[in-house]
């Protein structure tokens, strides 16, 4: 009987601490399941889209027709496992694209202009939990998808105004885009009425007031850049995994850790690059329209959140409803969130810059040809 008692508080006490590790080293584990197990230079990437076909994007020119043209890059959809870099039909990324980001992050650009959407080989999800040097050259490597993406698009749209818009990856990707292809071109920034990277940590300094493109510093600016990467309040856990994974573009094109470098913060409640806090009654709404139906446009939930940038982060209140909490699996809940906690802010923000893009569109117009009349 002691024997039986002995081995069954052994056995009690084995399972007892097998449950605790795999609380304390869950994420670990799970994080593991994701890992290609390969090297990533003897990685065989998935074949490229060919973007002159209508199959290479998931929307093209779908929305407002006489609006801007919007290029927008989605966010993280494919978790990881079998690749560093997502195929473009992967089934299960392709679901979370149609179910939760097009919905909450793509749709608010349609009521503006005409949204193209590429699809492209995404790093995976396991890229950005780690910043070891595959999943950088990962990351890296989406970016050709995004570049030849960007200039069939431009092809389709030779002219008037356009809007770039990305979400967590793929505002990391727009930025090097706006690095590379929009600020060094003259007739690009001219065309453009705004950058739009949400949810992203992209370097502060690189949109200082003389830079070719600066953070907008006020709701009426355009040719700026609107930028921000939210952490709740009091959430400090996910703020210190922000500053160890942060990462910025280099001039080689590769991802370097930014460290000490602030983050580009544009609150989206107030459209400006401020300290000053946005509150409660002055957000004019968030929409869970996840599953939503294209084309319907969702129920906000006003006078949600407060927000504030603080150090380049926003930080916002938690909000009382419950369907801007996150859900889903552990790695459904490390993605993008399958909400939008500042979509009416922001779909009010494209409009009113659009609106400024087209009087000064207007009145450079007028001056050309009173100029051409006067000679």
């Amino acid at each position: 009987m002691l024997i039986r008692r002995i081995i069954g508080s052994t056995l009690i006490g084995l399972v007892a601490l097998v449950v605790i590790a795999i609380l304390v080293w869950r994420g670990d584990i799970l994080r593991s399941g994701l890992d290609p197990e390969m090297p990533f230079q003897t990685y065989e990437p998935p074949p490229a889209a060919d973007y002159a076909e209508a199959s290479a994007w998931a929307l093209r020119d779908a929305g407002r027709e006489d609006g801007a043209a919007v290029f927008f890059i989605h966010s993280t959809t494919y978790d990881g496992g079998d690749h560093w870099n997502a195929p473009v039909d992967q089934r299960e990324a392709e679901i979370w694209l149609n179910r939760s980001v097009l919905p909450n992050h793509a749709a608010l650009f349609a009521r503006s202009g005409a949204l193209s959407v590429p699809r492209y080989r995404q790093a995976s999800l396991y890229t950005r939990l780690t910043i070891r040097e595959d999943a950088r050259e990962a990351r890296a490597f989406a970016y050709q998808d995004i570049s030849a993406a960007f200039d069939a698009w431009l092809a389709r749209n030779p002219d008037g105004p356009i809007i770039i818009a990305g979400v967590e990856q793929g505002g990391e990707l727009a930025a090097r885009l706006l690095r590379e292809q929009v600020g060094p071109n003259e007739v690009l920034r001219a065309r453009l009425v705004a950058a739009y990277l949400m949810d992203s940590a992209v370097p502060a300094d690189e949109y200082e007031p003389d830079a070719p493109l600066p953070a907008c510093r006020d709701r009426a600016e355009t040719g700026c850049v609107f930028g921000w990467v939210q952490i709740r309040e009091m959430d400090e856990d996910a703020l210190r995994r922000l500053h160890r994974r942060a990462m910025g573009w280099s001039d080689r094109g590769g991802l370097e850790l930014l460290g000490s470098r602030p983050y580009l913060c544009v609150n989206p409640v107030l459209g400006a690059r401020t300290d000053r806090r946005a509150e409660m009654r002055e957000h004019l709404g968030g929409a869970n329209a996840t599953d939503l139906e294209w084309g319907v446009r969702p129920a906000f939930l006003t006078r949600q959140v407060s927000a504030q940038c603080q150090d380049g982060v926003l930080r916002y209140s938690r909000s009382a409803s419950d369907v801007f909490r996150p859900t889903g699996s552990w790695a459904d809940r490390r993605k993008a969130p399958s909400y939008n906690l500042f979509y009416a802010d922001l779909e009010a923000d494209v409009e009113r810059r659009l609106h400024a893009w087209r009087q000064s569109a207007d009145g450079r117009s007028a001056r050309q040809s009173n100029n051409a009349s006067s000679t």
